[in-house]
């Protein structure tokens, strides 16, 4: 008998399968030369590679969470195992005491006490307005509350020296990795040269802006991380929940509507907009008007629109779902597919534009008067001189739907209520804004973490573009 079920949700399944899928392009990647030589260059630009490690870490976060489980409750010897209704994941596991070390209402971050004054009996007192002591925050202090600033700049100064000496010894082993791939064994003991070569650049792959963005990760990460088992360092919300671990639980969310959407999104605007530049006449005719009235309808009322009639459909039949996490699911991967059937419509109209330039080139007509089949051109030609164009869409389209969930959640209509998002925390943030005193650390705490993600998706947006483009190489 095992002391878990394995819960796999629809998410799930296809946040693996685009794993799988990246694994399976890059293999490809590594056997076409020109492919390899355009992600040689974004693997040469520093500020991609910096952003790259950023977004890597917001991976491993998208990975551990998307690991499903649900506990075993306990049972007489002999029954039939009985498995609890709360959906649980690896992330949850591994921050467990950020989701079980809850405080009755809003903490400020690294507070020991409350943020509101509540009425309580004193011995000898009576009854006495105060700021009641939290339940975990600081509780390893007992009575001396006045020293949280020495004892959690102390602890944090000393993991980050834990973290450099960590760093140092991954900078020696990629030095002498790459030192070991230009010179001999003695070259590197007397002159250092991978580590030389790591510092001035002259790697091909940007070691130095990955090096550095790890370190940076480390000495900051590591000693929030263990903080965070003592204190609640970015506060608590109104039912006393973590916001640190609400931003975690946020983190897959953004990353399935950025990848999901785009893979709805992807074939419907490939397709489309290549027929439509290609075959021009009544075929480009009718695919500009549908794109056309799409785009004449406001974005947010067609979506709204959709999702109310999805939930409609959710709400009458109650007996698809075991647990809330699945139904929560559903409505995540609806909203997925009706944010990509909206959105396709601007890379559509890129590819019409492009390919009815490339289809008057000399090769092109020269393939077409050989009596070569309209889709083996399309194939052939077409559709690879295009992807550099589809590449750069994909990555910079990320950080746009990224934003959109916010919007969408923040007005009503986005993930369900029960799933963490950002734009459901900026959304809670919007009456404790009104509140005296203000709440601000839930807003500020999300607006942070999905401006980094943003930024870095961004940032790297911009290397792959300058890799890709042909007027560049």
């Amino acid at each position: 008998m095992t002391g878990f079920q394995i819960v796999v949700l629809w998410s799930d399944v296809l946040v693996w399968l685009l794993l799988a899928a990246g694994i399976g392009l890059g293999v490809l990647i590594s056997k076409s030369p020109p492919l390899l030589a355009a992600w040689r260059r974004v693997g040469a630009n520093r500020m991609g590679m910096a952003s790259a490690t950023i977004l890597l870490a917001f991976l491993l976060i998208g990975l551990l969470d998307s690991l499903h489980y649900r506990v075993a409750l306990d049972g007489k010897p002999g029954e039939k195992t009985q498995y609890g209704i709360e959906v649980l994941s690896l992330l949850d596991a591994l921050a467990a005491p950020l989701r079980t070390k809850n405080e009755k209402t809003y903490s400020a971050p690294f507070a020991t006490r409350l943020y509101a004054k509540e009425t309580v009996d004193v011995p000898g007192l009576g009854a006495v307005r105060e700021f009641p002591r939290l339940k975990h925050g600081g509780s390893h202090l007992g009575e001396r509350e006045d020293e949280v600033l020495a004892d959690a700049g102390f602890t944090a100064f000393r993991l980050a020296v834990l973290s450099l000496l960590a760093w140092l010894a991954v900078v020696a082993a990629v030095a002498t990795r790459v030192g070991a791939t230009a010179n001999t064994a003695a070259d590197i003991a007397v002159d250092g040269s991978g580590w030389q070569k790591i510092w001035r650049g002259e790697t091909v792959f940007a070691w130095n802006a990955v090096l550095a963005t790890l370190g940076l990760l480390l000495i900051v990460v590591v000693p929030l991380f263990y903080l965070s088992g003592q204190y609640h360092v970015f506060g608590t919300d109104k039912v006393g929940q973590d916001v640190l671990y609400q931003i975690l639980k946020s983190v897959r969310t953004a990353l399935i509507i950025g990848l999901v959407t785009t893979l709805v999104m992807l074939p419907m605007a490939v397709l489309l907009g290549i027929v439509a530049g290609y075959f021009r006449g009544w075929v480009d005719d009718v695919i500009q008007y549908l794109y056309t009235v799409l785009n004449s309808i406001p974005g947010v009322l067609l979506i709204a629109a959709a999702v109310l009639m999805m939930q409609v459909v959710i709400d009458s039949h109650p007996e698809w779902f075991a647990t809330a996490a699945e139904r929560a699911d559903l409505r995540l991967l609806a909203l997925c597919f009706i944010l990509g059937i909206t959105s396709w419509t601007g890379l559509c109209r890129l590819l019409r534009g492009e390919t009815l330039k490339l289809r008057e080139l000399e090769y092109i007509q020269a393939a077409q008067a050989f009596g070569v089949s309209s889709w083996r051109i399309i194939l052939r030609h077409i559709l690879p001189n295009l992807m550099h164009i589809v590449i750069i869409a994909l990555v910079m389209d990320f950080s746009g739907l990224v934003l959109a969930e916010a919007v969408l959640s923040y007005v009503g209509i986005g993930v369900d209520p029960t799933m963490t998002s950002f734009g459901t925390m900026i959304n809670n943030a919007r009456m404790e804004l009104g509140r005296e005193p203000v709440v601000w650390w839930s807003l500020a705490a999300a607006f942070s973490a999905m401006f980094i993600l943003v930024l870095a998706a961004n940032l790297f947006a911009d290397a792959v573009r300058d890799a890709f483009d042909p007027r560049a190489a």
